[in-house]
């Protein structure tokens, strides 16, 4: 790490075997994890805290003070986990005193030109694609994946296994297990593909199926849909989550898809 053309600040706290390219600049109350290589021209601002194993890559800016005219410099943070790539020129904030943080997961890979606004929770093992955008207040599952130039709306929620097609707009929560696309974005049927990737059983996917034809295709609202599904489906993990993400949604959850003539 012994970089000259960097700048570390003394109060940085960099692991063992860190790598850090020239013209990057490391600031104080910065922390990074073993394993991690930091490419050149990254910005690295008061608190990071910043995993293992990690990729850095040029022009990336990690804690930068929130895009927020509420904010008045409070002592918050960005945390990113393990094995995490951020690619060139990916943005991430710092939190507010809503969350006092911005945190992404473990194994995520956040391609160019992301932008991750402050007080946003980014669960484990995602994948968002180029240009998408987080605003602020925005919580995401694990194993969501964002394709290219997907903007989310701030205080949006996007449950677990979640797949949105590129150059959505997402306005509403997105449900767990579901492929979400169109204009305005609707549900499109369950991730399958992405299912059976993580190792679920076509039982399991076919359950996941039913409960989501009775909240789409059914001509319930969603409080009914809610208790046909509570009384009629069999009590599962994946059954509890998707009625506790309807119950908890402060948005609302997006649409079904509906064909017009």
């Amino acid at each position: 790490m012994n970089q000259p053309l960097a700048y570390v600040h003394p109060g940085a706290k960099i692991a063992k075997n860190v790598v850090i390219e020239p013209f990057t600049t490391i600031n104080n109350n910065v922390t990074i994890g073993e394993g991690t290589w930091i490419g050149s021209n990254v910005t690295i601002m008061e608190g990071a805290r910043i995993g293992k194993n990690c990729n850095i890559f040029p022009g990336a800016v990690i804690s930068a003070v929130p895009q927020d005219l509420k904010y008045k410099d409070e002592d918050t943070l960005t945390i990113i986990g393990d094995n995490v790539t951020i690619r060139e020129c990916v943005t991430i904030n710092r939190g507010t005193t809503d969350k006092m943080k911005t945190v992404v997961g473990d194994n995520c890979l956040i391609m160019a030109y992301c932008h991750i606004a402050h007080d946003c929770i980014v669960g484990n093992n995602c994948i968002f694609s180029n240009n998408s955008t987080l605003a602020g207040h925005i919580t995401v599952g694990d194993y969501v994946v964002l394709a290219g130039m997907t903007a989310v709306h701030q205080f949006c929620s996007i449950g677990n296994h979640a797949f949105v097609t590129g150059g959505s707009l997402v306005r509403k929560d997105v449900p767990p297990y579901v492929k979400a696309a169109r204009e305005p974005l609707s549900y499109v049927g369950i991730n399958s593909v992405g299912l059976r990737r993580r190792g679920f059983s076509t039982e399991k996917i076919r359950e996941i199926q039913d409960i989501y034809r009775i909240l789409y295709q059914k001509n319930y609202n969603n409080t009914q849909a809610a208790e046909i599904i509570e009384a009629e489906m069999e009590a599962t993990s994946e059954r509890d989550e998707i009625l506790q993400f309807i119950k908890d949604s402060q948005r609302g959850i997006m649409k079904g898809y509906f064909k017009s003539n």
